[in-house]
């Protein structure tokens, strides 16, 4: 997978629009006010897609609206920006009506995470977009603080290298297997990941640094799922694994998550470095995806190459 593959879009300028969508699961206005306030202090000027407080049951809105809110993002010559609210469950059930063409056409910057994953996939799928993991619009200030929310708009608003660093006080950190790893950072979710399985989705993970974070999953379904990956032969070719923030993954057995990450991680024969603040935990870092990266384990960084130019 050569890493000139990559797209990146233009940085985000000081008076820039960014539409915020909800491509996966419903909001609520007072959340989305303070990302809106934060966008707005960084010189942005964020709009409101037509459905994005659309709701039906768990999703938000009818896929047709969905899909109709990414697809004017992506055409519109105004809209600099794509900023997804939050995730939930619903992305996959839009992308295919996803406009690749508008996409390849005038790439803008994509930023959101959890449920997300599965748009950024597409994404590199239809038009190898370089895209942004981390907090999407229906901000909360006690999983984001000031730390989180100046990750975000250096990924958005400059085209620097992000580096981010282990933390020892992260459940993941003991999650480690020494070298250096090189290769495009692809991933995310990492349920969303092992769910693209056996769709065009799925990227090729050969001489890539895999990205895989979750959120909610006991450590059984994270065997699981790890397991499911080992088994389609996704991981065989991989560079590298960079382990972000498994939260609120505990249950009654003993086992916890970072043991069974270091079991199915560790015995792979490449490099692996926990610790890493992105996902879905208190001070959750933004890194770029779908572009060239480097992971020193031994060190305890990820470099990776700015989404954005």
């Amino acid at each position: 997978m050569p890493d000139d593959q990559a797209v990146r879009p233009p940085a985000l300028r000081t008076g820039d629009t960014v539409l915020l969508v909800s491509p996966s699961g419903p909001t609520r206005p007072e959340r989305v006010a303070r990302g809106m306030e934060l966008l707005t202090g960084w010189g942005l000027r964020p709009v409101l897609a037509p459905n994005a407080y659309a709701r039906r049951g768990y999703l938000a809105g009818d896929d047709a609206l969905r899909a109709a809110d990414l697809n004017a993002a992506f055409a519109d010559p105004e809209v600099r920006g794509v900023l997804c609210t939050r995730g939930g469950y619903g992305a996959q059930r839009v992308v295919d009506a996803i406009d690749m063409s508008a996409v390849r056409r005038d790439p803008k910057v994509v930023a959101g995470f959890s449920d997300i994953t599965a748009l950024q996939l597409a994404l590199w799928r239809g038009a190898r977009l370089a895209t942004v993991h981390g907090p999407g619009a229906a901000w909360l200030d006690e999983r984001t603080p000031p730390v989180s929310a100046e990750s975000l708009r250096t990924a958005l608003m400059c085209p620097e290298p992000v580096v981010v660093h282990r933390l020892p006080s992260e459940e993941t950190a003991a999650v480690l297997a020494p070298g250096t790893a090189t290769g495009p950072l692809l991933g995310g979710n990492l349920c969303l990941l092992t769910h693209s399985l056996g769709t065009p989705d799925m990227p090729d993970l050969t001489g890539a640094i895999l990205l895989v974070e979750d959120v909610g999953e006991p450590p059984y379904k994270v065997d699981r799922m790890l397991t499911h990956l080992r088994r389609s032969g996704a991981l065989a070719g991989v560079a590298g694994v960079a382990v972000g923030q498994f939260t609120d993954c505990a249950d009654g057995w003993a086992v916890g998550v970072a043991e069974v990450l270091a079991e199915r991680l560790g015995d792979l024969g490449v490099p692996v470095l926990g610790g890493l603040p992105i996902g879905h935990g208190v001070g959750q870092l933004t890194v770029p995806v779908g572009v060239p990266a480097t992971m020193d384990a031994d060190a305890g960084t990820l470099t990776v190459t700015s989404a954005v130019r």
